[in-house]
C-alpha cells in the first residue's frame, strides 16, 4: 500500500465530516433560533408581570381615572345622565364651610400620630436591648394592630359609653364619671384619637424595631467601650440609622390622619363634630347621591396627600446612612 493510499484510508469520510459540522451548527443554533431565544428572554419578565399589571390597571388606575372624570360632572351615582359641570364641584368644596371644616378634625388624629410615633420609638428602643420578657412585651404592643378595625370600634364604643368601662375604672379612684365622653366634639375627637393611638402604635413599633435590630452590634460594643450611655447610643447610633424609617412613619401618619374612617364611623357615625373627610365623602356619595361632588372631594384628598408627601420628601431627603 502506497503512502497516498494510507493517507486516503486514514482520512475520515466526507459524510461524517458533514454530519459533525451539522451537529456543531445545531448545537450553537441557527441565527433564527438565537434571535428567537433573545426575544423569549426579553418577553419572559413581561409575561410574569402581565396578570399583576392587568389587575393593577383594572382595579386601581381605571377607577381613579373614572373618579377624576366623575368629579367634573353632576352624576348622582344611579342615573345614566352625567352633565359636565366644570370645576363647580371643586369650588363648592373650598367655598362651603361645612364641606371643608371637616379637615380640622384631622388635627386630632395628627396629634395622636405624633404621640404614637414617640411611644413606639421609645418601646422599640427599650426592647431592642436585653430585657426580661421582651418578646411578651413585643406581642402585647403589636397585638392591637392585628384586630379588625370594626371590632375595635365596637369594643371602645362600650368602653366610652355612660356607665361603661372607663367610668367604672374612674369611679374606683373617686373621680367624677358624670360625663358623656362622646357627647361633645372636643372630648369625642380626643377619645377617638386615643383609640387610634392604641391601635396603630404597634405598626410603628414593628417598623422601628426592625430598623434598630438591623444596626450592627459592633457599633453598640464600641460605644459601650467608650463609656456611652443609653441616651448617647440612641442619639448617635440609633437615631441616624432609623432616619429613613422615621420619614416613612411620618408620611404614613399624615396620610392616615387625613383618611381616618373606620373608628369614628363605627363609634359615632360622624355625629357630634367627629365627621372626617372620608366619612363626609362616603355620605355625599351614598346618602345624598352626590357622586360627582364626592369624587371631587376624593380627588382633593388625594392631591393633598401627594403634595404633603412631596414636601416632606423634599425637606427630609432619604439619604443613605453610613455609620461605619
Amino acid at each position: 500500500m502506497t503512502e497516498t493510499t494510507k493517507t486516503a484510508a486514514a482520512r475520515p469520510p466526507r459524510v461524517g465530516t458533514s454530519w459533525r459540522r451539522t451537529g456543531t451548527a445545531s448545537a450553537h443554533g441557527t441565527p433564527q433560533r438565537r434571535g428567537l431565544g433573545r426575544t423569549l428572554r426579553r418577553i419572559t419578565p413581561w409575561m410574569f408581570l402581565a396578570v399583576p399589571l392587568a389587575l393593577l390597571i383594572t382595579f386601581t388606575y381605571v377607577p381613579v381615572g373614572n373618579m377624576i372624570y366623575y368629579s367634573f360632572t353632576d352624576w348622582d351615582g344611579v342615573s345614566p345622565d352625567r352633565n359636565f359641570t366644570g370645576v363647580d364641584n371643586y369650588s363648592q368644596i373650598f367655598t362651603r364651610p361645612e364641606l371643608f371644616r371637616v379637615f380640622f378634625v384631622s388635627f386630632y388624629y395628627l396629634a395622636a400620630s405624633a404621640v404614637q410615633i414617640v411611644v413606639a420609638l421609645y418601646f422599640a428602643t427599650v426592647l431592642s436591648f436585653d430585657l426580661r420578657f421582651r418578646n411578651l412585651f413585643k406581642g402585647i404592643l403589636f397585638f392591637p394592630y392585628l384586630i379588625n378595625g370594626v371590632a375595635i370600634g365596637f369594643v371602645f364604643l362600650y368602653f366610652f359609653q355612660d356607665g361603661g368601662t372607663l367610668d367604672s375604672v374612674l369611679s374606683w379612684f373617686g373621680a367624677d364619671t358624670d360625663r358623656a365622653w362622646l357627647g361633645d366634639p372636643a372630648s369625642a375627637n380626643t377619645s377617638l384619637a386615643g383609640v387610634s393611638v392604641w391601635r396603630f402604635t404597634g405598626l410603628n413599633f414593628v417598623l422601628f424595631l426592625g430598623a434598630i435590630q438591623s444596626i450592627p452590634g459592633e457599633l453598640y460594643e464600641a460605644a459601650q467601650l467608650d463609656g456611652a450611655s443609653r441616651w448617647q447610643q440612641f442619639r448617635h447610633i440609633i437615631a441616624p440609622s432609623i432616619k429613613p424609617v422615621l420619614s416613612l412613619s411620618i408620611i404614613l401618619a399624615v396620610s392616615g390622619s387625613l383618611s381616618v374612617f373606620e373608628i369614628p364611623y363605627i363609634m359615632t357615625g360622624g355625629a357630634t363634630g367627629t365627621s372626617t373627610f372620608v366619612i363626609q365623602t362616603v355620605k355625599l356619595a351614598f346618602q345624598f347621591n352626590k357622586t360627582g361632588l364626592a369624587s371631587a372631594a376624593a380627588v382633593v384628598l388625594l392631591v393633598i396627600i401627594l403634595l404633603i408627601t412631596w414636601i416632606q420628601r423634599r425637606l427630609v431627603p432619604d439619604d443613605k446612612v453610613d455609620l461605619v
